[in-house]
């Protein structure tokens, strides 16, 4: 429905009665700049609450996603921004431990 090109998680927590204007200042004042096509994530502080701000080029989207019996697998032991892949994406929404998505869950030793 919304074409993204880059995924961005931000460590720091946000306050989730953050409506659209409160997440872009957010935005803006983590990142530098809302982009086109980019995908801005961020949690509460207990990682139980996820919202999703997108700028599609002409507008912002804001989702919010609540895990009711567990939380979401968020970075605690660094500071500043990650990226994402859209696999890794996937599976952070679900809950699941995403970084273990993609060269991170390569075996090359027995």
């Amino acid at each position: 429905m919304i074409r993204v090109d880059a995924v961005w998680m931000a460590v720091e927590p946000l306050d989730m009665r953050a409506g659209t204007e409160a997440a872009l200042a957010k935005v803006v004042a983590v990142f530098g700049a809302a982009r086109p096509h980019h995908a801005y994530l961020f949690a509460n502080r207990r990682a139980n609450r996820m919202k999703v701000l997108v700028h599609d080029g002409i507008g912002v989207w804001l989702a919010a996603r609540r895990l009711n019996a567990s939380k979401f697998a968020w970075p605690r032991d660094i500071t500043g921004t990650m990226t994402l892949t859209h696999a890794q994406l996937d599976a952070l929404v679900l809950g699941l431990p995403w970084q273990r998505i993609g060269e991170a869950g390569v075996i090359t030793l027995l």
